[in-house]
Parts: structure tokens; C-alpha cells; sequence
């Protein structure tokens, strides 16, 4: 779910708050791990980028923004926060999350139903293909790409056809866990943002089931970002270097934290 406007936002969520708060389950450290994110790094984010997808190619950020007009595709130098180059997701259109496959990015729009095939080198758009629902987020665990929007069930799609091969039901001690936002596939887990929280989900991508939480409170703290819409939301990972960055929507900071494997083994 998104939201375009600050006053729109607070009335949705006066209206609907309770409910959001009954629908996720409340953070209970007996039942999984609840590990603090620990910052390892901070680097510079664009204060303006309302973050919807994030991950880290070839040596370079991958970030996709949203809110209609503002939506767009960009290639990001890490340690500066300059914006290499980009291209944008023209109106109507609400951009979503981000995925590399190849020598293609695929990008989601919200409520479109249509996503769209760019190529990496010129960020030039090579095609199109449909979905049913929303489109929240991307990843790929090599084989089929991952798709969230915005229910429990996570959708494993094939990248040539983007037809659906399997579904999976995440769930927290039992319940089906909603608002499953921005996702990463890191070292055999999905991690997941949940949408309205400061926590990111540990999923077992064979069961569904959550091993564990990142709590990232702290990092929201630090970035300063009041609005009610300045989730966090973004995670990425350097598999080669084994380094997982996280922000969030209008975050002025991109935070490299420990894997979550590597803060456990402390």
C-alpha cells in the first residue's frame, strides 16, 4: 500500500490502524530471534528517492522510486550517493520494485498490473509483461524471480514468461503475515520489509515460515524522516562481499548492517 499525500495517509491510517495492528503479529523475541540491525557503514541516500526497490550489481546501487510523477529506474554510486544515470516511469504509471535477471532489470508497477524489461547497460526499455494483483517488490534466487504485493503470499515467477510456478504462504508462529513489502534474497533466506513496521522479516523461503527479525528502529531514528510515509523499505545485497544495505523512503542515509547469519554467530 502507498500513499500520495501525508494528510491522505494520517485519515487512512486513523481509519484503518486497529486493524493494521491486529493483522501483524507483535514482536515476541521467545518465539524467533529479534536481533537489532548493527551498523557496519553509512553512506548518503537522496533525501527525495521514495524508495520501492533496491539491490547491488556490479559494483553500483539499483534503486527504483515511486508516488506518481516522481517514479523511476536509477543506477546509484554507493559511496557518494550520485545518481549515474536513470530513467523514469512515466504517468499514470506508480513505480514499484526492481529486479535484475540477466542483462535486464524487471520493474513493477503498483496497481497497473503491467511491468516492464530494461536494459542494464542504457536503462533502455526492451519490453513488457503482465501480472495479476499489486506489484510491491522484486528479487530472484537465481532460478525464478520473487514477486510481494503486499499480502502473505510471496508469487515465484518465471523471468522468460513471467508465469507463476509456485506460491508461498509466509507466516509468524502460525499466521499468515501481511504487508510484506521490499524483499532480498541473502544466503538462502528472503528478508522482507513489513510495511508500517521498523522490522525486517527472516523468511524460509521453503516453508514460508519467519526465523527470525531484524529490527531496524534504531536506523529510522537516526535518519531523521518524520513523515508518516517515510517507511523503512529497501534491502540489498553484495553477495560477493557479503555486505546487506537497508534504508527507507526519503532516508537521507543508506545503512550497511551485518547479515543476519553473521550477528547471529556473535
Amino acid at each position: 500500500m502507498r500513499f500520495r499525500s501525508g494528510r491522505i495517509a494520517l485519515f487512512a491510517l486513523l481509519l484503518a490502524g486497529p486493524a493494521v495492528a491486529q493483522e501483524i503479529p507483535a514482536l515476541d523475541p521467545s518465539s524467533v530471534p529479534v536481533r537489532p540491525a548493527e551498523v557496519v557503514a553509512t553512506f548518503p541516500h537522496d533525501p527525495h528517492a521514495y524508495t520501492e526497490g533496491l539491490f547491488y550489481q556490479d559494483g553500483a546501487l539499483w534503486e527504483s522510486t515511486g508516488t506518481i510523477g516522481r517514479s523511476g529506474i536509477r543506477k546509484v554510486d554507493l559511496k557518494t550517493g550520485k545518481v549515474l544515470m536513470s530513467v523514469a516511469v512515466d504517468p499514470p504509471l506508480y513505480g514499484e520494485g526492481i529486479a535484475p535477471w540477466g542483462d535486464q532489470i524487471l520493474s513493477l508497477t503498483w496497481k497497473n498490473g503491467i511491468g516492464f524489461r530494461w536494459s542494464k547497460d542504457k536503462l533502455k526499455q526492451l519490453g513488457s509483461f503482465r501480472y495479476t494483483g499489486e506489484g510491491w517488490a522484486l528479487t530472484n534466487d537465481g532460478r525464478d524471480v520473487i514477486l510481494s504485493d503486499g499480502t502473505p503470499v510471496l508469487r515465484f515467477i518465471d523471468p522468460a514468461t513471467f508465469k507463476v510456478r509456485r506460491r508461498l504462504t509466509v507466516t509468524h508462529d502460525g499466521r499468515p503475515l501481511p504487508n510484506l513489502n521490499e524483499i532480498e534474497y541473502v544466503d538462502g533466506e528472503i528478508l522482507a520489509n513489513v510495511w508500517l513496521t521498523d522490522r525486517i522479516a527472516r523468511i524460509d523461503p521453503t516453508s514460508g515460515r519467519v526465523v527470525g527479525w531484524i529490527d531496524v528502529s534504531e536506523l529510522h531514528r537516526q535518519s531523521g524522516a518524520t513523515d508518516i510515509n517515510d517507511v523503512a523499505n529497501g534491502i540489498a545485497w553484495d553477495a560477493k562481499h557479503r555486505r546487506l544495505f537497508v534504508t527507507g523512503k526519503d532516508w537521507p542515509y543508506l545503512f550497511q548492517i551485518k547479515p543476519p547469519k553473521e550477528a547471529a554467530r556473535q
